[in-house]
Formats: C-alpha cells, structure tokens, sequence
C-alpha cells in the first residue's frame, strides 16, 4: 500500500506577515529554514520506506523539499501540478487589504470558496483537478511504499478532500499550518 505524506513548505517572511502568497516565489524566512530541517529529522525517525520527494516547482517548497532530501537521500522531483493556487490581484496583500478592495469576491471567497472568482486568478475546483491528476500521476509509478510531497496550503487542502471524496464545500473545515505533516 502506497503512503502519502503531504507536507506543506516552511514559514516564509509573506507568512509571518499575513500576505497572500499564491504563485509568488517567495523564500523561506529562516524560521521556514528550521522547520524545514526539524521535519527532515521527523522523517528520518520515522519507520516507513520513503521512495521520492516530490515538490512543487515553487522556491518555498522546493527549498524545504531539499531539507528533507539532504537526510533521506531520495532524490526530488518538480510537479508544477503541486503548486500553490493562483490567488491572482491579491497576490502580496494582506487579508485587511484584500477586504477593502475585493469585499464582493472576499465575502464569496469566505462563503463559498469553490463559485468564487479572484480576479486574474485561479479557481478552487480548477487547483484541485490539476492536484489530483498529479497525484494520479504518481500513483501510476508507485503502488506502495511511502511518497512524500511538499505543497502549499490550498493544495494540501483540494487533495486531501479529493482524496476523501469530499465536496470542496469543506474547505474551511481544515487547517495546514506551516511545516505541516499529513500522512
């Protein structure tokens, strides 16, 4: 049976600060760094059969997949597939500004995060399907065994419902902090 770790990046500086990241390549602040290392660390203690790192072609993940594979010595793939949503004109504002200019697409994106549209971005159901065929992609290569992949917020969170079958609706009902682990 194939395992899935689903690892969110570490901290970055936009993080700390509240700002939406989206697709921005923004670095891991050295807070992000740590984390990065202390999950390497987890992982090493850990009893499965760890295959191959896969991360999204974004520096903030790929920088905590590099962490994680200068201790188990996997090797790391690129799949823009796991890359973070487009959060489009909100990319770099905090949720306060983002109110204050989008409060019809912010109210919508609170309310029903799968029929909201951001401008210029990308939406809920569209990340999901481009996470799942990812997936799919790997779980044609690998069928047991332990795969890990470090993604995004929104990412983790489309594939985890599509992974339970469950409607995006659910959004809100989970959170993915930095450095999270989900297996």
């Amino acid at each position: 049976m194939l395992k899935l770790y689903l690892i969110r990046h570490g901290e970055t500086s936009w993080n700390s600060e509240s700002k939406t990241q989206g697709c921005k390549n923004i670095q891991l602040s050295d807070k992000g760094i740590l984390q990065g290392r202390l999950l390497a660390e987890k992982l090493k203690s850990s009893d499965d059969e760890f295959k191959k790192v896969f991360s999204s072609d974004l520096d903030r993940c790929y920088l905590t997949a590099k962490s994680i594979d200068e201790v188990l010595n996997l090797g790391i793939e690129i799949n823009k597939g796991f890359r973070e949503m487009s959060f489009g004109d909100w990319e770099g504002l905090t949720i306060d500004e983002i109110k204050r200019t989008y409060l019809n697409e912010y109210t919508k994106w609170r309310n029903e995060p799968c029929m909201a549209t951001i401008p210029r971005g990308e939406g809920l159901k569209t990340v999901q399907k481009r996470c799942l065929d990812a997936l799919e992609n790997i779980f044609q290569r690998y069928n047991d065994g332990s795969i890990i992949i470090v993604s995004h917020g929104v990412a983790i969170k489309t594939m985890i419902l599509g992974l339970l079958g469950l409607d995006l609706k659910h959004f809100y009902s989970l959170s993915i902090g930095n450095a999270s682990m989900n297996k």
